[in-house]
């Protein structure tokens, strides 16, 4: 009876992703540890309902409501609640007794039930950068208002998480954030002008889902993970750097006061910051292959070509001005990516339309929630514009 009542009471917010499907590997295997209370999806309904037989979590959303009978109807024998729709989702986090919120959504589409969550005092397992991307300034007091813990799920910054514990964080100089380079290292613009879909999906170290995987091949992850380090660490803007080490051993580093830099290092796995995510302040044991230093015998480490990537210039740019520049390029990004994943555009068309928005879409200085919810409106109404 103790070992259920001590166990970690986790919600999935997008289970059926590469994100939410590693964490489900980690609750099968942690099953003495770990109780599922929430599964949500946001149309794959096949894989939801197999894991909602499997984890049997109190509560069930998919947010595409054309599917809502065909899961109801599948766990219409199961002790198990079922919602529609993106608004279920966010409604949930009021209800749900999980003590954990491990936000996996792609996209926008995270930012309000992050909010929502945040409002109810829940902690936060961040793995989704846009909720930080977009309204990073908001998120940040809604924390510290609420006393809510904020644990990045990203490597990067779970890295840079786990290099701070126990530091004075007014010794801290800079934030070192490491970049595979993506599939398309070392190229020039002019090496980009006929890549396809294919190409642009092939990542040399991760196996992420096909969204992440673009917007590293354009560096625009890292842009992305740049803009939510200033919010996650509090750092001013020039203490934010990126440099490309295509091994992707190391996942950051921090340079304290004296000149000393920590770096976290580990076999490029997602389940790794998962992991941490779900059980900091302790460190559980897990079975993940471990590293060896005698099969890494090569870390190098360059700098990243903001030419050839622009998408990482348009990121730091976004940052420098504040307001909803950020939330803009955000939304461009998102229309962007999948409209080259849908081959309505080409590679390099991708920064083309993201910085046509950021130029064009109305600035705001300090913008509400509203006005985040309106910027992402208008960014992707004229993001559309521009694919013909």
């Amino acid at each position: 009876m103790s070992n259920e009542i001590n166990k970690k009471k986790i919600a999935i917010l997008g289970s059926t992703g590469s994100i939410g499907t590693q964490a489900l590997e980690i609750a099968r295997e942690q099953s003495d540890k770990i109780e599922i209370e929430v599964l949500t999806a946001n149309s794959n309904a096949d894989l939801l309902i197999k894991q909602a037989i499997e984890f049997k979590p109190n509560h069930v959303v998919i947010a595409d409501e054309s599917k809502y009978l065909y899961v109801k109807d599948a766990l219409g024998q199961k002790d198990i609640k079922v919602f529609a729709g993106s608004k279920a989702i966010a409604d949930l986090m009021e209800i749900t007794s999980a003590d954990i919120i491990l936000t996996a959504m792609v996209g926008y589409s995270g930012l309000l039930p992050t909010i929502k969550a945040i409002e109810n005092k829940k902690k936060i397992a961040l793995a989704n950068k846009e909720t930080l991307v977009v309204a990073g300034e908001l998120i940040t007091e809604l924390c510290i208002e609420n006393k809510v813990s904020l644990i990045p799920v990203d490597s990067e910054h779970s890295a840079i998480f786990q290099c701070l514990v126990g530091e004075d964080l007014n010794t801290l100089d800079k934030i070192i954030l490491t970049a595979s380079g993506g599939p398309f290292r070392g190229k020039k613009r002019e090496d980009l002008l006929a890549i396809t879909k294919k190409e642009a999906l092939k990542h040399p170290n991760w196996n992420m889902g096909a969204k992440i995987t673009i917007d590293s091949a354009t560096l625009m992850n890292k842009g992305l993970e740049v803009i939510e380090a200033k919010w996650l660490f509090g750092v001013e803007n020039n203490q934010i750097e990126v440099v490309v080490h295509p091994q992707s051993i190391i996942h950051s580093m921090v340079e304290f006061n004296d000149g000393s830099i920590k770096a976290q290092m580990g076999l490029p796995d997602m389940k790794l910051p998962i992991h941490y995510a779900f059980f900091y302040p302790e460190r559980t044991k897990s079975s993940f292959k471990r590293m060896s230093f005698k099969e890494i015998n090569n870390l190098t480490f360059e700098e990243p070509d903001l030419e050839t990537f622009r998408n990482l210039a348009l990121a730091y740019e976004a940052m420098k001005i504040g307001g909803n520049k950020a939330c803009i390029l955000n939304a461009a990004n998102e229309i962007a990516v999948a409209a080259f994943l849908e081959d309505k555009i080409k590679f390099l068309q991708i920064a083309e339309i993201n910085e046509a928005c950021m130029n064009k879409v109305f600035f705001i200085q300090k913008p509400s929630l509203d006005d985040y919810i309106n910027t992402d409106s208008e960014a992707r109404r004229f993001a559309k514009t521009l694919i013909q």
